[in-house]
């Protein structure tokens, strides 16, 4: 039987252990309207990622630009780079070794007391992430977490290419049980692309629900979580704490 101490928790980090909706979702509207003149909405940026590739922002601008685009039959001439440079301004500010941006008003979900209980129960734990490992380091130092587990966007392919969660679980030292938490379609769609690449490990995908889409549509948010392969949904990683692990280890065994 499982114990605590053969389970691996790995997180996501954007919506997940931070609310990146007025950082990462409002410099990607903001990229999208400076090259076509058209703002996205949440809606129709949620949207786009159901999709289960866009996980990527800086991608994620481009081909909203695209789609204008093709839509309204414009020429628009701009070249990736240019998208990720004036995202980065808005998101991390003009200056890259004082950032002033969208990143320096970010929520923090997590909390390092919840950390420090996953520890104190013997769960490894360690954080697979779509954000550069500058941004990732920057919310992990907000927590007090000192040279964490981290695959970032510069070590693996984006998801939902799996290599980068194990990746992490090689970190953790190949667990017999590896829980991926995450907010999107292509994290879910992650573990289903993990179970078939690296089948000698077990997982569990966990969908948490991010902020904003609480108290606009979280059934229909939930759906397509389960959807694309979550096995349980919860509305915080708060929720996903060592007594909840028991149980999904008695459920999964």
């Amino acid at each position: 039987m499982l114990s605590l101490s053969d389970v691996a928790l790995i997180l996501d980090i954007d919506g997940v252990i931070r609310d990146v909706f007025g950082s990462y979702h409002r410099a990607l509207a903001d990229t999208v309207e400076h090259f076509t003149g058209y703002r996205p909405t949440s809606e129709d940026i949620d949207l786009l990622k159901t999709e289960g590739i866009w996980n990527n922002d800086w991608e994620a601008s481009y081909e909203l630009i695209r789609r204008y685009a093709t839509k309204t039959r414009k020429t628009i001439d701009v070249e990736y780079e240019a998208i990720v440079e004036f995202f980065q301004s808005r998101y991390r500010g003009h200056d890259p070794n004082n950032w002033t941006g969208y990143i320096t008003t970010e929520t923090l979900i997590a909390t390092p007391e919840y950390f420090k209980q996953l520890t104190a129960s013997g769960i490894k734990w360690g954080f697979f992430s779509g954000a550069t490992y500058a941004s990732a380091s920057y919310v992990l130092n907000r927590l007090d977490i000192s040279d964490p587990i981290l695959v970032a966007m510069e070590d693996a392919p984006g998801k939902p290419d799996p290599t980068g969660l194990y990746q992490s679980a090689q970190k953790l030292d190949y667990p017999s049980l590896v829980i991926y938490a995450g907010d999107t379609a292509a994290d879910m769609l992650t573990v289903k692309n993990a179970r078939q690449n690296y089948p000698e490990l077990k997982y569990i995908a966990v969908g948490i629900l991010p902020p904003h889409v609480h108290h606009r549509d979280p059934e229909a948010y939930t759906q397509m979580l389960i959807t694309n392969g979550a096995d349980l949904v919860v509305h915080s990683i708060l929720e996903l704490n060592p007594e909840t692990i028991v149980k999904l280890i008695q459920i999964f065994k």
